[in-house]
């Protein structure tokens, strides 16, 4: 199975940052404890997000879009968008305006870049569908000065999941991951990502809640059974660069925090038999599907993270609150 991990290789765009012991990013020696972005700045750049996205929507065009997209949410877009494009060169017929309204921003304060913010939305997908509202949270962010506002991490919760965060006297928030809070906190949030692909693959690390997002998807994994076919799953960390994990500390001393990981579901059949492709797969196959395909994913997880001895009906556990997953690339054999 190693050169499964050789069909994401291309997807991750490297930043070159350095870790300081406090957690602190900084590039060009900027050291200064500074709010990633005013009030203004925020909402433009869910105003450029959200007509760039439309736009990239109606075409099935992936370039549309691709400079205000980034990290996990980008892998998913680009590639779901190519795909789509294959088989709909004309564009989307059925296409209807995303909209974000009844923003609130969350503006961390930190030193150095990639600087971010999170915005909390209303959109309009839930409109008429009979589900409870919910709210889009989209962490943006921003790799340098002159760079631009970009949406790393998109996840969907219903508004009592989402926690309040701690702020100072002037209203900015408190980042994490850093050294100081993953002592105070249940799991390390820059651990996540490994944390959660060790649990899916064995059930150890044991720290998240059960739900479908854990053990319930751990368990379907195990349990897929179909005659002649033979199923392998092999899930990988995605944390570095633009797929670094955001976090922010919340009033009770817990963290609210976004993460990535990778996932590969291999399907071989037996001898006579052959894995079926959907046409979103084959717009995004490489090679001929023989008796392997192998698909590739990329998923986005929000949760929450709560602090070292607290129980909160979870038993000290973390919560997944939302899992956005997307098709990127399959291989076939």
């Amino acid at each position: 199975m190693r050169r499964l991990g050789r069909l994401a290789a291309g997807l991750a765009t490297t930043t070159v940052l350095v870790v300081t012991a406090s957690g602190c990013v900084t590039v060009h020696g900027e050291l200064e404890v500074v709010p990633g972005a005013t009030k203004a700045e925020a909402a433009k750049a869910l105003e450029d997000f959200t007509a760039a996205y439309n736009k990239a929507d109606k075409a099935y065009d992936p370039a549309l879009d691709e400079d205000r997209v980034t990290g996990s949410l980008g892998a998913i877009n680009q590639a779901g968008l190519a795909a789509r494009r294959k088989n709909n060169p004309q564009g989307n017929p059925e296409h209807e305006p995303l909209e974000l309204t009844d923003a609130s921003y969350t503006i961390p304060k930190k030193a150095g870049w990639p600087r971010w913010f999170l915005a909390d939305t209303d959109s309009n997908r839930d409109q008429d569908s009979g589900k409870a509202d919910t709210r889009w949270l989209l962490a943006f962010v921003r790799t340098g000065p002159d760079a631009p506002w970009k949406a790393a991490y998109l996840a969907v919760a219903s508004p009592s999941e989402i926690p309040k965060f701690r702020k100072d006297a002037d209203g900015w928030a408190e980042p994490v991951p850093s050294a100081d809070t993953d002592a105070a906190l249940a799991t390390p949030p820059a651990d996540l990502s490994t944390t959660y692909t060790d649990y899916l693959t064995d059930g150890a690390p044991d720290v998240f809640a059960p739900g479908s997002m854990t053990s319930g998807w751990r368990d379907a994994r195990k349990n897929t059974r179909r005659a002649g076919f033979s199923y392998q799953y092999i899930d990988q960390e995605l944390d570095s660069g633009t797929f670094a994990p955001l976090g922010l500390t919340t009033e009770d001393g817990g963290a609210l925090v976004f993460f990535s990981s990778k996932h590969f579901e291999r399907q071989t059949a037996a001898e006579g038999l052959r894995p079926t492709v959907t046409a979103d797969v084959r717009a995004l196959l490489t090679g001929e599907v023989k008796s392997t395909l192998t698909k590739e994913r990329v998923s986005s997880q929000l949760v929450y993270v709560p602090p070292k001895g607290a129980d909160g009906g979870t038993g000290g556990r973390v919560r997944v609150l939302n899992r956005l997953p997307g098709l990127v690339a399959a291989q076939g054999s």
